[in-house]
């Protein structure tokens, strides 16, 4: 009895086995044939990687396919609270530089706020937006009275394709909805730039993240402003590497350039140029 049932004990796991290696080939069957299926949708998908540089090459070495990625999420992120003018600022100049990328199909610029969003600071200002090449004839700004909606509209302009760039400022934003995004700005092939406070903590999905430190600006012989600057540092960047710079903006070309150190990278007189003070 002892041997019959050794006898039927291993019977039995020799067929379990044979079992387990059928499935274990359906398995490996399935994956192959759905990596074939995905695989002409990745190689497209690299084929038109796309990206915009900033013009310098100091930077753009730091970032994959030598500038920011066109159809990706990134954030821009004050160092402090009163850093946010400033890091507003780098962000409008960067949306100003995707809408120079469809300067001949004149498609139009989205930012996205919540009500409180930049409550502390004003609403943007045509005249400073101007300043650092962003058209305010082509901007199209959206207010919305809480973070919901604001994510809501910034998704469904994705999804719709028309805008050349959106923009946001988002107070909370967890890795699921982060990664969301990503996927969302990555099928329609469209940039979208993040505000952030400053005290950000959450993970996120984001292709680069911007730490901005608002810098003295430079100014002519007159004592006007001649560039804004920031203190610029690259604190995360997928398939990329981490740098810091200090950056500034011509305002007569409409095109960034890297400055001199400053000895002293205190909030300038212009820095809030961008924001006009809510009566």
């Amino acid at each position: 009895m002892l041997d019959g049932r050794i006898s039927m004990s291993s019977s039995s796991l020799t067929i379990l086995r044979s079992g387990a290696r059928a499935a274990t080939r359906v398995d490996r069957a399935a994956i192959v044939a759905e990596l074939r299926r995905l695989l002409p949708r990745l190689e497209s998908t690299a084929a038109s990687a796309r990206a915009l540089p900033f013009g310098l090459t100091a930077l753009d070495a730091h970032l994959p396919h030598g500038g920011l990625a066109i159809g990706a999420l990134h954030e821009v992120v004050p160092q402090t609270h009163g850093d946010t003018p400033a890091a507003f600022g780098f962000l409008a100049a960067l949306l100003a530089r995707f809408a120079k990328d469809h300067a001949r199909t004149n498609r139009p610029l989205l930012f996205v706020a919540s009500h409180r969003a930049l409550a502390d600071h004003g609403r943007p200002h045509g005249h400073g937006l101007n300043r650092l090449g962003l058209d305010p004839a082509r901007l199209i700004l959206v207010e919305t009275a809480n973070e919901k909606q604001a994510l809501w509209a910034i998704e469904e302009a994705l999804r719709s394709g028309a805008p050349a760039a959106i923009g946001g400022a988002i107070a909370k934003l967890d890795l699921k909805t982060s990664q969301r995004l990503q996927l969302t700005a990555g099928e329609a092939g469209l940039p979208l730039l993040l505000l952030r406070p400053a005290k950000v903590a959450e993970a996120s999905a984001a292709a680069t993240r911007w730490r901005i430190v608002a810098a003295q600006a430079a100014r002519d012989r007159f004592g006007l402003l001649a560039r804004t600057r920031w203190n610029a540092r690259l604190e995360r960047c997928r398939n990329g590497r981490t740098g810091e710079w200090l950056v500034e903006f011509d305002h007569g070309a409409y095109r960034f350039s890297l400055a001199a150190a400053l000895a002293d990278p205190a909030l300038s007189r212009g820095a809030g140029a961008m924001f006009r003070r809510a009566g």
